[in-house]
């Protein structure tokens, strides 16, 4: 087995795709299937099912995958510390929620290809906060940036940042948006405009439920802009990040509620496995979004 071929076939298990594969290494497509297939032939075993486009981990291939993710780390740790290499370098797959995606990773990401033009960065995206949690514990991915209630967890290291600060809005034809300040029951007969499942969701819901608070309807979407759109034309209330709609508060389409809520006690974490070696790129990239997330 060589270093390259692991690496393949590393980044094949976690895409399930040749040609995306590709696509991430800068190798031909010809190139991918030659070393998987040489690898396939040195270990004496299949590791991918072709399945049409599809390829599939047979079992050989799940577990090679984890003793691949252990020689490359080990491989790149022995580079970093015997080669005295301080410079982050290699491959980095992050992970991180809506709301993180659309308002602070692209400031995040630049500033972080300024300072280390030698890491190459892969987004995995997902969708839902246990899936990324799933993909972190399977070694799919190697950070993930997620809002959410306070984690414990055996198998993952939690770092908190800050507190995720959430907005109730409406629009400026609500009547809700000449009150001074808005109680629970006030939210009495509003339509709930809601993200999909997630933790402050859940939380929102739970705390109306718990004050006998009755809703008009409830009116699920996809993502927040579809929410923030559906906001302005007087569909309803939501309670979303304020980073996602501090722009149109500003603007004054959009009005910000003074909620008497409970504290949904939302916070913006980083997770990474507890197993994970640290490299430097990890450690530069875990830097850069505290000071970034820290700053706002």
């Amino acid at each position: 087995m060589e270093i390259k071929q692991l690496l393949i076939f590393q980044t094949a298990a976690k895409e399930l795709n040749f040609t995306r594969t590709a696509q991430i290494l800068g190798y031909a497509q010809s190139s991918v299937t030659a070393n998987i297939t040489a690898l396939e032939t040195d270990l004496g075993v299949q590791l991918f099912e072709r399945l049409g486009k599809r390829v599939i981990l047979t079992e050989a291939g799940r577990n090679l995958q984890n003793y691949a993710d252990r020689i490359l780390d080990l491989t790149m740790e022995a580079s970093d510390i015997i080669g005295n290499n301080s410079e982050p370098s290699g491959i980095l797959t992050i992970c991180a929620s809506e709301t993180h995606c659309t308002y602070r990773l692209p400031a995040i990401l630049k500033d972080f290809q300024e300072k280390y033009p030698k890491v190459e960065l892969i987004f995995r995206p997902a969708v839902y906060e246990k899936e990324i949690l799933s993909l972190i514990s399977e070694g799919q991915i190697d950070v993930a940036l997620l809002s959410m209630k306070t984690l414990e967890s055996d198998s993952l290291i939690v770092k908190e940042l800050t507190e995720e600060k959430m907005a109730l809005v409406c629009s400026t034809a609500n009547r809700l948006g000449n009150q001074k300040s808005i109680s629970s029951d006030d939210l009495f007969g509003q339509q709930l405009l809601l993200t999909e499942a997630c933790d402050y969701r859940t939380a929102f819901e739970e705390m109306l439920q718990k004050n006998g608070v009755e809703t008009k309807r409830r009116l699920e979407l996809g993502d927040i802009e579809a929410i923030k759109q559906c906001v302005m034309a007087d569909l309803g209330v939501a309670l979303i990040p304020e980073v996602a709609v501090r722009k149109e508060i500003e603007d004054g389409r959009i009005k910000k509620l003074d909620w008497e809520g409970n504290d949904l006690d939302i916070v913006i974490q980083m997770f990474w496995h507890k197993n994970k070696w640290i490299s430097p790129a990890l450690n530069a990239f875990i830097d850069v979004a505290h000071e970034h997330i820290q700053s706002v």
